[in-house]
């Protein structure tokens, strides 16, 4: 049985989506994910505040920038850290999440960050 990590995520509009977030067989730490991806959050949150209004889209595409510049950088084969990349990211979008009773409806105008 694959390891998952529990993951909640709030928005700044109070939403909470509670994930269970497929973890890769040979992770070295879940609490290290756990702290890298709030960290990561906190961040994109922290500057699209300071940023003002920033689009879904153009946020989505930094994100999948840093993955590509990240995977790239890292010491190993290419080919071999993208399809890592790849995999991880087709899990992740893959995971389980349930939106928390009393969001507001995905209609309703919100802050997402």
């Amino acid at each position: 049985m694959s390891k998952r990590l529990p993951y909640r995520a709030t928005t700044s509009s109070g939403n909470q989506f509670e994930f269970e977030l497929p973890l890769h067989p040979d992770t070295g730490s879940a609490v290290n994910v756990a702290n890298l991806l709030t960290a990561v959050l906190a961040s994109l949150d922290h500057e699209a505040r300071q940023m003002g209004s920033v689009s879904n889209g153009d946020v989505l595409q930094a994100v999948a920038m840093a993955l590509a510049v990240r995977t790239r950088i890292l010491p190993g084969q290419p080919d071999q850290l993208a399809e890592l990349a790849r995999g991880l990211l087709e899990n992740a979008l893959g995971a389980a999440m349930a939106a928390a009773p009393g969001n507001l409806a995905p209609d309703e105008p919100r802050g997402v960050h």
